[in-house]
């Protein structure tokens, strides 16, 4: 009994081992910061988050080397995490495979296994890459909700709005019109695929100067310009 208590306190990592441990881990999180810079497509991430990410790593290795075959030293170590509490909120769901890949990389590390921890981390940082930039399992069409209010008459063929829409859109298609009260307004919504996406800005400007138009809207992915 006199030895098992004493094993939780006998540590058998040597010094180079830790510090080899920790230089990956450091290594291997500075990739997935980058990796996350290059994934991310937010308005714009913060310094704080990718600091975290790398010293997530490093201190998820550090975790692993204390823990090491112990498994009274494991219990104690959940015990005492137990008493912390994350309320910063994720919102993005990218930022949660960061985390966990943070994570793993640190338990590779922290065991030892480096070569598992580098090549992880290009190969997944990699993939994460090629997803976020092409469109292989994602559809290539990106569809806007353009919604806007009109008074006047509602003619296909004679509406002054399709002219600007023709010239700024691939494709569109009238999804809903919504009568306004009483009067002659109306509330009308088109899916519509923007020439260029970059021009967004400009074809609302041309939108709302046409007479009788107003309340222009262009939604995409929950957000609107």
């Amino acid at each position: 009994m006199l030895r098992e208590f004493q094993n939780v306190f006998s540590f058998s990592v040597s010094l180079s081992d830790i510090i080899v441990s920790l230089s990956v881990a450091f290594i291997c999180g500075m990739l997935i910061g980058l990796f996350y810079k290059l994934t991310y497509r937010g308005s714009g991430y913060t310094n704080s988050f990718l600091n975290s990410l790398v010293l997530l790593v490093m201190i998820t290795s550090i975790v692993i080397m204390v823990i090491g075959n112990n498994l009274a030293r494991a219990f104690g170590l959940v015990g005492a995490m137990s008493i912390i509490r994350f309320r910063t909120a994720v919102k993005e769901p990218l930022d949660i495979i960061f985390i966990f890949l943070s994570l793993a990389i640190g338990m590779a590390a922290g065991v030892g296994l480096y070569s598992i921890a580098i090549g992880g981390t290009i190969f997944i940082g990699l993939i994460l890459v090629l997803l976020t930039k092409t469109s292989i399992i994602t559809s290539s069409k990106e569809e806007f909700l353009l919604q806007f209010f009109y008074v006047g008459e509602e003619n296909s063929s004679e509406s002054p709005y399709l002219g600007t829409i023709q010239k700024f859109c691939k494709s569109y298609k009238l999804i809903n019109i919504k009568s306004l009260g009483n009067g002659d307004g109306l509330e009308l919504s088109y899916y519509i695929h923007l020439k260029r996406k970059e021009r967004n800005t400009e074809f609302i400007k041309e939108l709302k100067s046409i007479s009788g138009l107003s309340h222009v809207n262009l939604f995409f992915d929950e957000e609107h310009f």
